[in-house]
């Protein structure tokens, strides 16, 4: 499946949800959750003894479980260790049919994607399965990912998010925290600004997603909404969560306000009419005391895009001005 098939603006991923892929019980209570996205982990999140065995649970878990409205991705390990072939061989044969993304962490180079890219084609055509479905996410988690991310973001037409890992890529540039996502001590300004559009720029160019990482404080929703809120801000399109009590809270901020998707919608119906021949075919028109243009409408979209995404019901309807 290429770019130009894929949904429009991709798959929801307000929330994306990690579960480690060697624990049975998170495996099976990830799929009552509300989160848009769940990626079973076998990297971080297991010890390097269970990750075979996590490769057999986390098949059973894809093929067996019901994760009915979430998109299903599983993290393999990078491609600076021994384990990612077989990880990725072991997935993809087992649960290739219930699967739609692989993860890919920790990639620096172009050449990381389209290494999995061939391989998950061979895969594919060694099972019969359709060539291209299965989708990659590439997380940039370095100092080297971050200044190779624009030929990254257009290394495969199987790419659908850039991920931002700032655990590993705050240790790649020595920079003075211990605390995952919040602003180093004595700097004043926000300290992940750059990296944050960064990403987002190359995700952009290529129609891809941009996702940020985790907030390791797990009992501070205050503190993840802060965080949240600020990649949302940007563009971003999701974040991780890591514990049941972050997912309500990336689903709101990721998503429009109620007054926001309203207006976004009246405005592509007054758009939509100003410019009809009942409507007088402007290219400008006034809707109350704003002017809106086609502008305006690809603005609207955006919004109301996501608001459609996140199942959201307009309270508002356009209507056309008498004569």
């Amino acid at each position: 499946m290429t770019q130009a098939n894929r949904p429009p603006g991709g798959r929801p991923r307000r929330s994306c949800l990690a579960v480690p892929g060697s624990n049975p019980r998170f495996l099976e209570k990830a799929q009552g959750l509300p989160a848009d996205q769940v990626f079973l982990d076998l990297e971080d999140a297991c010890a390097p003894l269970a990750k075979e065995g996590a490769r057999h649970l986390i098949v059973e878990a894809l093929n067996k479980g019901d994760w009915a409205g979430k998109t299903r991705v599983v993290r393999v390990n990078d491609w600076t260790t021994h384990w990612t072939y077989r990880d990725v061989i072991t997935v993809v044969e087992g649960a290739g049919a219930n699967l739609d993304c692989i993860m890919l962490p920790k990639v620096q180079d172009a050449q990381q994607i389209v290494a999995l890219d061939l391989l998950l084609t061979q895969i594919e055509k060694t099972m019969g399965f359709e060539v291209g479905r299965i989708g990659i996410e590439a997380q940039i988690e370095n100092a080297k990912g971050l200044v190779n991310v624009d030929d990254i973001a257009g290394a495969s037409p199987r790419l659908e998010t850039i991920v931002f890992g700032p655990a590993d890529f705050m240790a790649s540039i020595n920079m003075k925290s211990l605390v995952v996502g919040e602003q180093p001590p004595g700097y004043g300004a926000d300290a992940y600004h750059y990296i944050l559009m960064r990403i987002l720029m190359a995700a952009r160019t290529y129609d891809l997603q941009a996702i940020d990482g985790p907030y390791l404080q797990i009992k501070n929703v205050d503190g993840y909404r802060e965080v949240a809120g600020r990649a949302a801000a940007l563009g971003f399109d999701g974040k991780w969560v890591l514990h049941p009590g972050q997912v309500e809270a990336a689903n709101e901020v990721f998503s429009p306000s109620q007054e926001d998707y309203d207006h976004a919608e009246l405005i592509l119906d007054a758009y939509e009419w100003h410019t009809s021949e009942a409507g007088g075919a402007k290219g400008s028109a006034m809707l109350g005391d704003e002017m809106i243009d086609e502008a305006s409408r690809k603005m609207a979209l955006v919004v109301a895009g996501k608001g459609r995404a996140a199942g959201m019901i307009r309270t508002s309807t356009f209507e056309a001005p008498e004569a």
